[in-house]
C-alpha cells in the first residue's frame, strides 16, 4: 500500500490565519484549542487541496482574511504514491481560484489525480433528516473521490439543464430548441448515474470486508419521479416526453439532480432518518471510514481525512475505536477538538497542534502528546 500525506502545509491570509506553517510526518494530526481559535479554518484550508469549494462550500472571497482582503494562498508538500508534489491553491483579491501543481497551472480536477481528501463536519450530522440536496452533495463527494472526472460530467449536466430551464421559464414550446440540450443532458446524466452506482458498489464492498465498531449501512438511490432511466436513449426520451409538465413547473423534473441517497442501518433494519442522533453520527463515521478503505484499494493509498469536532459526541470507547480504525487505515487524519484530552487514546500515534487566538489572529503551535 502506498502513502498519501502532507509533509508540509503553509496557509497565508486564510480566514483567521495570517500565516501558519506546519511540518507534518504522515501521522494523524490532533488539533485542539478553544472554540473560535481557528482550528476548523486550518483544516478547511486543507480541503481546498481537493476539487470543489472546500468543506464549507465557501466562495473564494469568503475565506480571505479580513480586513486586509488581499487574497489567500494554501501551499503543501504532498507525498503521493512514491512521488513528491508541490501544490498551491490561491486566489488574488477579486480573482478566481488558481491551482498550480509542481509549478505548472492546472485545472481543479487535477487535484483529484494526485490526492484524495474526505471530510466529516458537524453540519453533516443532520444529513439524514434534512433535504435531499445535502445527501446528493455527500454522494457526489464520495463519487468524486473515486472518479475525479465525475465533477466534469456533473458540470456538463448543470450547464445544459440551466439552458433548458431558461427555455422552460420563457415558455418556449418549439421542440427544436430542446433537442441538442437534451442530448447533452442524457449523455451527462447517464454518466452521473453510472459513476454514483460504481461508488456505492465500492462503499458496500468496503463495509462488507471490514471488522468495525461502527455500523454498516445499506445504501440505495431513489428518484423523486420514480425510476430514473439509465440508458441514454431512454433518458433523452423521458426529457422530451416531460416537456409539457416541465413547462408548467418552469424547471426540469427528471434527472440526476433529483436523486436522493437512502441509507438503512443494516443490523437493525431501520432507516438512517429514524435512528437516534448518536446512531446517525455513527453511520456517517462508518461511511467515511468505508470510503477511506475503498479508496485505499482503488487509489493505492489511504485518503487524507478531515474530521472536524469528530470526537465531540463520542464516548471514550467509541473514540478509541475510531482512532484504532484511522491508525489501521494508515490515513493522515486531521482531527479537531476543544481539548487535548479528547485525543488521549491516540497517544504517540499522532502529532499534536494547539491553535490559539491572539488579537484576532490564529497561531499554530506544536505540542507533545497528552
Amino acid at each position: 500500500m502506498g502513502e498519501l500525506f502532507l509533509s508540509g502545509l503553509t496557509v497565508s491570509h486564510f480566514r483567521s490565519h495570517r500565516r501558519a506553517e506546519v511540518a507534518l510526518d504522515g501521522r494523524p494530526v490532533a488539533i485542539f484549542g478553544p472554540n473560535g481559535a481557528g482550528k476548523t479554518n486550518l483544516i478547511e484550508a486543507v480541503s481546498f487541496l481537493s476539487p470543489g469549494r472546500g468543506m464549507r462550500r465557501a466562495g473564494v472571497e469568503d475565506v480571505a482574511r479580513r480586513p486586509e482582503a488581499l487574497g489567500w494562498k494554501v501551499s503543501a508538500v504532498l507525498r503521493s504514491l512514491g512521488q513528491v508534489h508541490e501544490v498551491e491553491v490561491q486566489a488574488e483579491a477579486g480573482a478566481t481560484r488558481a491551482v498550480r501543481i509542481d509549478g505548472k497551472s492546472a485545472a481543479q480536477v487535477a487535484l483529484g489525480r494526485v490526492a484524495r481528501v474526505l471530510w466529516l463536519v458537524p453540519s453533516m450530522d443532520r444529513l439524514w433528516i434534512e433535504g435531499a440536496e445535502g445527501r446528493r452533495r455527500f454522494l457526489d463527494r464520495m463519487t468524486m473521490s473515486f472518479i475525479p472526472g465525475h465533477a466534469e460530467v456533473s458540470l456538463a449536466w448543470e450547464k445544459a439543464m440551466r439552458e433548458r430551464n431558461r427555455l422552460l421559464k420563457d415558455m418556449v414550446r418549439d421542440g427544436h430548441w430542446y433537442v441538442a440540450l437534451e442530448r447533452q443532458m442524457a449523455e451527462a446524466g447517464v454518466a452521473i448515474q453510472r459513476n454514483r452506482r460504481r461508488a456505492l458498489e465500492l462503499i458496500d464492498a468496503a463495509q462488507g470486508e471490514a471488522e468495525t465498531a461502527f455500523p454498516a449501512a445499506d445504501l440505495a438511490l431513489s428518484h423523486a419521479e420514480g425510476e430514473l432511466p439509465e440508458d441514454e436513449g431512454d433518458l433523452r426520451a423521458a426529457l422530451a416526453e416531460g416537456r409539457a409538465r416541465d413547462l408548467a413547473a418552469g424547471r426540469t423534473l427528471v434527472g440526476p439532480h433529483r436523486v436522493d441517497l437512502e441509507a438503512v442501518w443494516r443490523a437493525k433494519g431501520i432507516a438512517a432518518r429514524d435512528a437516534s442522533t448518536g446512531e446517525q453520527k455513527a453511520l456517517l463515521i462508518s461511511l467515511i471510514l468505508a470510503n477511506g478503505r475503498a479508496l485505499a484499494a482503488d487509489f493505492g493509498a489511504p485518503p487524507i481525512l478531515l474530521l472536524d469536532e469528530v470526537a465531540a459526541h463520542l464516548d471514550a470507547g467509541r473514540r478509541a475505536a475510531l482512532y484504532a480504525e484511522i491508525s489501521a487505515l494508515g490515513s493522515q487524519a486531521f482531527m479537531t477538538g476543544t481539548g487535548a484530552e479528547l485525543f488521549a487514546e491516540l497517544g504517540g500515534r499522532a502529532q499534536y497542534l494547539e491553535v490559539t487566538e491572539e488579537a484576532g489572529e490564529s497561531r499554530v503551535l506544536g505540542r507533545e502528546p497528552p
